[in-house]
């Protein structure tokens, strides 16, 4: 009987150390980088309204979807290429979307708290471009930033995809994943129910000339 009970014991304990990373290529991250004032191009000023960012979470029972308000932001455009940018996120918009009601409150309310994004004396993340390189096709990039979230600096590698570039506005998009933990976000979660190490963001910035 008592073997039985510690095989249990140490089955959960399996269980619970494998919650999944969501779906999505992490992100190489390496310390922050000194940044340039210089603007090469010129300035498509970002739509807050017609941007988007999706985040998603999981845990060993399931996962968590919501999104993250685009506060402000720009683009610099040279020709027919992205060179630089920035966007900030207001964190006090994060809004889980799979949830309704009081789970949905407690959710929000929890990912603001200290526990994870601390948005009462973190308010806002940003981003803000150090570099960009042509990809594997004409409209692939690979893009370098430095990413803050509570105070945090790091710099972060990922792929994203021109979906529009005119000469009045463009789109572009990104699906990466990050090491919360790198930023200070450590909550662990439950200890039948652990969250995963990784979030995953999908961007979407619409920028307008």
């Amino acid at each position: 009987m008592k073997k039985i009970v510690l095989l249990a014991a140490v089955a959960g304990l399996v269980l619970a150390s494998c919650a999944g990373n969501p779906e999505g290529k992490k992100a190489e991250t390496t310390d922050s980088v000194e940044t340039t004032t210089e603007v090469v191009g010129v300035d498509y000023t970002v739509d807050a309204q017609e941007s988007k960012v999706v985040w998603t979470g999981t845990k060993v029972t399931g996962s968590h979807t919501g999104t993250v308000g685009v506060k402000s932001g720009a683009l610099h455009v040279d020709g027919n290429k992205i060179t630089g940018g920035n966007f900030v996120l207001d964190l006090n918009t994060i809004n889980t979307t799979d949830l309704e009601g009081e789970y949905k409150d407690k959710l929000d309310g929890h990912l603001k708290s200290e526990d994870f994004f601390d948005v009462a004396n973190h308010p806002e993340a940003k981003f803000e471009i150090t570099n960009v390189e042509a990809g594997a096709t004409e409209n692939e990039l690979k893009v370098s930033g430095n990413l803050t979230i509570k105070g945090t600096s790091k710099n972060i590698t990922f792929d994203a995809k021109v979906a529009e570039l005119t000469d009045a506005s463009a789109k572009v998009d990104a699906d990466f994943n990050i090491a919360r933990e790198d930023w200070g976000v450590n909550y662990a979660g439950k200890a039948d129910d652990l969250i995963s190490k990784e979030i995953n963001f999908k961007v979407s910035l619409v920028a307008k000339k």
